[in-house]
């Protein structure tokens, strides 16, 4: 029996053939709109969408119908989902009446290199500037944040992985291409039902679990657990947006999966978080975190991308709430910053943990702050990260890094400039093209050093050469430079050989 978001399967193969035959992708959807009608779209901006896709084709259509959120003509609609509309309708996809149908949720074209997805989530509040209206079961689709954990996690082959808090189930299809078993979590009934409608329209098989943090997993380990959770920390007082908010205090929630992420993860395992957490008013957010992670015994590596002052963090989810230009805005926002004030916040952080059960006796720890551009997915930063720990215990000092033979990144390339008609360069940096684009001056020896990382030799022997070469002491060149080898290492400018 047909019941709320959860047609029969014959109708959702059914449905699938006519987002395919309308070739209701990604790049089909943006080569009609045009660059300039995406881009206002992306701005919540419908005007030169609709002008776009006055045809009445099929793919026309379902841009209008799901992402512009237009009513459209039974005649369109019967066209462009041939035999389905009525069955969509008793399943509360659709809304039909007279010669007009409606959606009620959005049918969203979503994809990365290899795949055309679709993904089932709630229509977009606040278009063409007016009011935002969600109530506390709102599942959000796509978002910023969403598409920023997906270029987190790491991507090796797995037995099993863990969706917590899957939402609309983006990361879930994601971890379904590398994972032989996906299990996907919520605590809102109607992210349940849009989750399990996402995957079985994408033919993929996940395990659609209700319930809070790990509670829908007690007993079960995973290779990869990946979690966006609902990181808004904000007064505990009116209605929560479920997508958004838990009844957690403060930023308990991303300390609870911190918490309990060991007691989840086979050997070997990550946990990856996107997450916002708490600056204290009078204290190190640094050591805030660092004190999370430590009863864990997991390696971590956290990268803050963003310090957000008060004032605009409750701007922006305040406005995200449909509360920005009616009535009762302002005392609204004075409630929100008296609260922080009243709770020691001193500002809000946002950014990555990654945890690795790597089973070591002395945990790697890595918490910085980078907000500095990224280019492309970030998992194989992590890898390297983790790989270049395994190889030099880097921060947990088990062996000496300049006795590992280390190779520059594949992307580092050098910028180098000075004076015209100088002999030497005045100034020398090295950059990263992908991932995490860091960027590194270096000196004479530094320069020198990666030069001849190729794999061949050792930091040490690398060292040694150089010390012969500038007439000083080995020694002495090694105890300056072990940690500067290190830090490199850590960075990525340094990676772990692949040559036997």
């Amino acid at each position: 029996m047909t019941s709320p978001l959860a047609p029969d399967a014959q109708v959702i193969d059914r449905l699938r053939d006519a987002l395919t035959a309308a070739s209701f992708t990604v790049d089909a959807v943006f080569a009609v709109l045009g660059p300039d009608a995406h881009a206002a779209l992306g701005r919540n901006e419908t005007v030169p969408a609709r002008r776009a896709t006055a045809s009445g084709d099929p793919l026309a259509t379902l841009v209008r119908l799901f992402q512009l959120g237009d009513p459209v003509a039974r005649v369109a609609a019967d066209r462009a989902l041939p035999g389905l509309v009525d069955e969509l309708a008793a399943a509360e996809i659709l809304t039909a009446s007279g010669d007009e149908v409606r959606a009620l949720v959005d049918i969203r074209p979503y994809g990365d290199e290899q795949h055309d997805w679709w993904v089932v989530c709630d229509l977009t509040p606040g278009l063409d500037a007016g009011p935002v209206h969600v109530d506390g079961t709102h599942v959000l689709g796509i978002s910023e944040a969403s598409s920023s954990l997906a270029r987190l996690t790491v991507r090796p082959p797995v037995a099993s992985a863990l969706d917590l808090g899957t939402g609309c189930g983006v990361q879930a299809l994601h971890l379904a291409d590398h994972a032989s078993r996906v299990v996907a979590t919520d605590v809102n009934p109607r992210a349940l039902a849009m989750a399990r409608l996402t995957g079985a329209l994408n033919g993929v098989a996940i395990d659609v679990r209700d319930g809070s943090l790990y509670e829908p997993v007690a007993g079960e380990r995973f290779d990869l657990i990946a979690t966006n959770p609902p990181f808004v920390v904000s007064p505990p007082d009116g209605e929560r947006l479920v997508y958004r908010e838990t009844g957690f205090a403060g930023d308990d929630v991303v300390r609870r999966i911190v918490a309990g992420a060991r007691g989840h993860l086979t050997p070997g395992g990550w946990c990856q978080v996107l997450g916002a957490w708490i600056h204290p008013a009078d204290g190190s957010w640094q050591d805030r975190l660092a004190a999370w992670i430590e009863p864990t015994g997991l390696d971590a590596w956290v990268v803050q991308r963003e310090e957000v002052d008060l004032a605009a963090y409750a701007e922006m989810w305040l406005a995200d709430a449909g509360h920005r230009g009616r009535p009762g805005y302002t005392e609204r926002y004075d409630a929100w910053l008296s609260w922080f004030a009243s709770e020691g916040i001193g500002a809000m952080g946002f950014g990555w943990i990654s945890l690795r059960n790597a089973e070591r006796s002395t945990p790697a720890v890595r918490i910085e702050s980078f907000e500095g551009p990224v280019a492309g997915p970030v998992g194989p930063d992590a890898l390297a990260w983790a790989a270049a720990v395994d190889a030099g215990q880097v921060q947990a000092g088990e062996r000496d890094v300049l006795d590992v033979r280390w190779q520059v990144a594949d992307d580092l390339v050098q910028h180098a400039w000075g004076p015209v008609g100088a002999a030497d360069p005045a100034v020398v940096t090295i950059r990263l093209q992908e991932g995490l684009r860091r960027e590194r001056q270096v000196d004479t020896v530094e320069a020198g050093l990666l030069s001849v990382c190729d794999g061949d030799l050792t930091a040490g022997q690398a060292l040694d050469a150089l010390a012969v070469l500038l007439e000083t002491d080995g020694d002495d060149l090694r105890d300056r430079y072990r940690d500067t080898v290190a830090e490199m290492a850590a960075e990525g400018f340094l990676t772990v050989t692949t040559r036997s």
